[in-house]
């Protein structure tokens, strides 16, 4: 359990790290900067509310709970994979492109981690 917790949580701090390393570059008037604050801390906002379901979902054992959190981070995997995209076709820098490689990594990573974790069986699990 504590491992896919890990796992999520630093696909989370990748995710904020990347939306802050792209509002250092913005690239029109209506992107993410640091001169509309308001706007910043409302999109760091909805990464976190969207993180809260695989969060909640790694407490559980079940396996059904376990194929809707890797599924649900498939996705987050591929906005990763659509935010490297978008920050190396909009020459946004090379550290935010690197930022969303880490992140689509390690949402990989833990899709595998989410499905290989606590096969054994114990009765005292949720």
């Amino acid at each position: 359990m504590s491992k896919k917790i890990l796992m999520i949580i630093l696909t989370l701090l990748s995710a904020i790290a990347c939306i802050l390393l792209t509002a250092r570059h913005t690239t029109g008037p209506n992107t993410v900067s640091y001169d509309d604050p308001t706007g910043l801390l409302i999109s760091i906002g909805m990464v976190v509310v969207l993180f809260l379901p695989p969060f909640l979902l790694s407490f559980l054992h079940h396996s059904v709970a376990k194929m809707i959190s890797a599924i649900y981070q498939a996705l987050i995997a591929i906005a990763f994979f659509g935010a490297m995209l978008a920050t190396f076709f909009a020459s946004v820098g090379g550290l935010a492109v690197f930022t969303a490689i880490i992140g689509t990594v390690l949402s990989i990573i833990s899709i595998f981690v989410t499905l290989l974790t606590g096969n054994n069986k114990n009765t005292y699990r949720f």
